[in-house]
């Protein structure tokens, strides 16, 4: 996952003022003026004013500025953020709600087993998670629409990992979201994907952990098609723990298992 542009996101004012920018066109590009934006924002032009700066400075929109107003675009990460909104209000007034990506299975670096196999995140895993992961990771390719709806996990109930302390490094932070990975006729259930707190990977990839290797567990092979079945709450409790391993401070910021490990090798 790219790695935000700014250190805070933006207010809830803010994501109001995106939600407007949306409304008028945004998501491909408008023409806004300020005065007309705190008209419907119930604000003055210079808040409104403010508030695109924010979002600006956010990365959650793009803005080219005329004589006569603005043009503004909404990003991809913007997008993401109003789906984030957008299940928020399905959970408050649907049941049952499922969040569906699609997307095809891929291979990877093969590093898998290292990474999910370090003591600091096995630990975690096994009193989290309520299992010991196959050593490996299910990489899928995300379509175009799917990669645009992964912004709606942001609302969904997540099992934490916490950052911890190796030897010689700081391992990062991640979210286990609990899914059934479904591939033509055959599912299973018991499934996490794991999404770092910091990543330089790009959103459409998904990596999936389980206590089996999902290649052969499914039959799966690259370029299978596959559904990733997002449930509105994690499957697993998540009782408090501290991080698994300590040692001494390190200035690194971390790296977690999803951000190194591709996949398990076919």
């Amino acid at each position: 996952m790219a790695e935000a542009t700014s250190t805070a996101d933006p207010d809830p004012a803010a994501i109001a003022a995106l939600k407007h920018v949306g409304l008028v066109g945004g998501l491909t590009e408008t023409k806004v003026s300020c005065a007309a934006l705190g008209d419907r924002l119930d604000a003055s032009t210079q808040t409104a004013s403010r508030r695109l700066q924010t979002l600006e400075s956010a990365g959650y929109i793009e803005r080219d500025v005329v004589g006569d107003g603005q043009w503004v675009r909404v990003t991809d990460a913007g997008e993401a953020a109003l789906r984030a909104e957008y299940a928020d209000y399905r959970r408050l007034f649907e049941t049952d709600v499922e969040l569906v990506l699609r997307g095809a299975v891929t291979g990877g670096m093969g590093e898998g087993r290292h990474y999910i196999t370090l003591p600091g995140y096995a630990e975690q895993f096994r009193a989290r998670l309520g299992y010991e992961p196959f050593p490996g990771t299910l990489n899928v390719d995300l379509s175009e629409e799917s990669v645009r709806r992964r912004g709606e996990m942001a609302g969904i109930d997540a099992v934490p990992i916490d950052a911890w302390e190796g030897e010689d490094r700081t391992y990062g932070a991640a979210s286990c979201y609990g899914v059934t990975l479904v591939a033509g006729d055959e599912r299973y259930e018991e499934v996490h994907a794991i999404v770092p707190d910091r990543t330089h990977h790009d959103d459409d990839q998904l990596e999936l952990i389980a206590p089996e290797r999902l290649r052969d567990a499914l039959d799966l092979d690259d370029g299978d098609a596959v559904e990733v079945r997002v449930a509105a709450t994690s499957r697993a409790d998540e009782p408090e723990s501290e991080a698994a391993s300590e040692s001494p401070e390190d200035d690194d910021e971390g790296e977690s298992p999803a951000d190194a490990v591709e996949t398990e090798v076919a």
